[in-house]
């Protein structure tokens, strides 16, 4: 029987949903971070659960080919990429492994491996996120600005990451130079005390940054010597914005934003079409493989001239504005009102006037226009991780769509929403992994539905 503080040998079989070693020992899984298929190792016990525990790799006895030195000096200890110490295309592997598991095994769906392709992996799988949000702790005179430690809220402080589309160096300065000088005292989460929470720096390729200051108050002190020393500092600078969060717990963004400095939103181009990110809308963080996505949606949706669609969970309008060209009408829902203010002046930029957006939940908004007759040809989910609600499952039933294109990025709740949508007369037509978040857990799936 496995105990706490135990010393192991074990063999990994294969990688789990974080890409942590999967093995086993005396009939039970051990999860071993950073352990990798083939490996053999010595290993510490640090956790036991009825069926299953958790080890940390010892000493590595039988190394994987594809075992790497990870690139980042701070891997061990962030809660981040997850999977430096393995090649590229390893993770690609584990991760096309995870959709086929969750698809098949939670999904329910009669796939064979040869139904999930290869994941699209990204040509520049380093300094590819445009939203880096960091937390913010220490003293005013010694702040620490970095990443929570994985399983935990402990900061590991940072100065740059090699996965950031931006270089974070000047702006961690300015901030950290502002907070000592003026002072700002950080926010402390076990007191509830203090004031900045965190930072959130938003770039876009085109090398615009925005910089979100998330705070329990927006009536910060000393701001011009921020923006002062941001403007001459970062290059490509082009706005301050302030969201107030005075709630406890670990949710970042506050209700509200307002503009410090300069530009409402930064701009990026994704398939021709113009986009404004702005400091509180939902944008993918990965552009260029965003493009890969979407391009894969439009696809699945073979629309016809005449088609009505429904983007469920729009966001920033960015997939009903790409697949507007190709349709009759596109109708967005999205419950954050300034996403759907993102939306429709991204609407207005492209000249695309055959889209409009509701300020609505899904759950609730979707029922009541399929009660009134609304029956679209093809809806488009893009839901948060928790999936699609049982309201919006039944809804789709109703209006019965020619196709359900939905894209995710936690493959065990799109499976789960899967085997509902197929119990209700849908069958699998396609699926295409695309890696939005290399060298992290994270994949994102197309998956299609048709009506049977």
């Amino acid at each position: 029987m496995l105990a706490k503080n135990r010393r192991l040998t074990l063999v990994c079989e294969r990688l789990g949903a974080e890409l942590e070693g999967v093995c086993r020992h005396e009939g039970q899984t051990v999860f071993v971070p950073g352990a990798l298929p083939g490996e053999t190792f010595e290993a510490h016990v640090v956790k036991v659960q009825p069926n299953y525990a958790f080890a940390k790799m010892l000493t590595l006895t039988v190394p994987s080919p594809e075992r790497r030195e990870p690139f980042c000096p701070v891997y061990d200890q962030c809660g981040g990429c997850s999977g430096q110490h393995m090649s590229y295309p390893a993770t690609l592997a584990a991760k096309r492994a995870q959709v086929f598991d969750c698809l098949t095994r939670i999904g329910g769906l009669p796939l064979t491996q040869e139904d999930v392709p290869p994941v699209l992996g990204a040509d520049e799988p380093l300094h590819y996120r445009n939203k880096t949000s960091l937390p913010v702790g220490g003293t005013a005179g010694e702040p620490l600005v970095g990443f929570y430690q994985r399983r935990s809220h402990a900061i590991v402080p940072i100065d740059r990451c090699p996965v950031a589309m931006v270089d974070l160096r000047p702006v961690l300065q300015a901030v950290k130079g502002w907070m000592r000088e003026t002072p700002v005292e950080p926010y402390r989460e076990e007191s509830h005390q203090g004031t900045l929470r965190h930072i959130v720096v938003r770039t876009a390729r085109n090398g615009a940054v925005a910089v979100l200051l998330v705070a329990t108050t927006d009536a910060l002190p000393g701001i011009d010597r921020l923006t002062g020393a941001l403007q001459a500092t970062v290059p490509g600078f082009a706005s301050l914005h302030v969201s107030e969060n005075r709630m406890r717990g670990n949710v970042i963004l506050g209700p509200t934003c307002r503009m410090l400095l300069g530009t409402e939103a930064i701009l990026e181009t994704l398939l021709g079409l113009q986009f404004e990110i702005s400091p509180m809308s939902f944008f993918q963080v990965n552009p260029a493989q965003t493009e890969r996505l979407y391009a894969q949606a439009i696809a699945f949706a073979s629309l016809a001239p005449d088609d009505t669609v429904l983007d469920a969970y729009a966001g920033a309008g960015t997939i009903a504005l790409c697949m507007a060209g190709k349709c009759r009408r596109v109708l967005g829902l999205e419950i954050v009102p300034q996403a759907v203010e993102s939306a429709r002046r991204n609407a207005l930029r492209n000249g695309i006037g055959n889209v409009s957006f509701e300020t609505a939940a899904v759950e609730t908004r979707l029922p009541e226009l399929v009660a009134d007759g609304f029956r679209p040809d093809v809806i488009v989910l893009d839901p948060p991780r928790k999936g699609v609600e049982p309201a919006v499952i039944q809804a789709i039933l109703t209006a019965a769509p020619r196709r359900v294109v939905y894209v995710s990025c936690h493959a065990p709740t799109q499976a789960r929403d899967a085997a509902l949508l197929a119990a209700g007369g849908y069958r699998f037509a396609g699926c295409q992994p695309v890696d939005l978040f290399c060298y992290a857990s994270g994949i994102e799936n197309v998956l299609c539905l048709e009506r049977a």
